[in-house]
């Protein structure tokens, strides 16, 4: 991982173009962390969503590699930005980060880059993290947010790949460290899916 450090100078200008420029008060990977951004009034979100659009489309893929070389900040952004502009081509690096899970919370943007891209490729890779970590309960990493992911790409897809995490005595019943529903779980991916949208196809 490229380590934080105030000489690297490429990192040090895309965190601050892309991971810690400020809409209001709070920095920009706060306000996605836990899709917190959502509980702005329209007058705060929608400029914060049209800067975070405008950021998606001039990052170049260059820059959003370096982020996704770095720490749990970086990559979370990096993943927003992506799943905004549906970069497709970090599938493959999306999955292989969001399967290692070497930071707590950076999952939550490679969830959401799946479901952006919406194919069944994605939704195998979001089965094949949860096969992976439902089983360890003691690992409390970003399991809900993987299928609520998986859970909204069954509905656009019409397929059932999460039915079997869901089944009586399966694995998210042995599992289940959040209060929210599976249905919760996936309306919080549609609402935030939904989001991105409406970034994009504005300004």
């Amino acid at each position: 991982m490229r380590s934080f450090d105030p000489d690297d100078a490429e990192l040090m200008t895309a965190i601050r173009r892309y991971v810690t420029p400020r809409t209001g008060t709070v920095a920009r990977y706060l306000e996605l962390l836990n899709g917190n951004f959502m509980a702005m009034d329209e007058a705060g979100r929608t400029p914060f969503l049209q800067q975070l659009a405008a950021s998606a489309r001039h990052a170049s893929d260059h820059d959003l590699a370096v982020l996704l070389g770095s720490d749990w900040r970086c990559r979370l952004t990096a993943s927003w930005l992506i799943a905004l502009d549906r970069r497709e081509q970090f599938r493959q690096r999306i999955g292989e980060l969001l399967l290692a899970s070497e930071r707590p919370y950076e999952g939550q943007g490679y969830c959401l880059a799946l479901a952006r891209f919406a194919t069944a490729a994605d939704a195998d890779l979001l089965a094949a993290y949860l096969d992976t970590y439902l089983p360890q309960p003691d690992k409390r990493y970003d399991q809900h947010w993987a299928l609520g992911a998986l859970l909204h790409l069954d509905e656009q897809l019409a397929a059932s790949r999460a039915s079997r995490f869901l089944a009586d005595g399966g694995l998210w019943q042995e599992w289940r460290r959040t209060e929210m529903t599976p249905a919760h779980l996936r309306e919080l991916i549609r609402q935030l899916c939904a989001a991105a949208d409406q970034a994009m196809n504005t300004g």
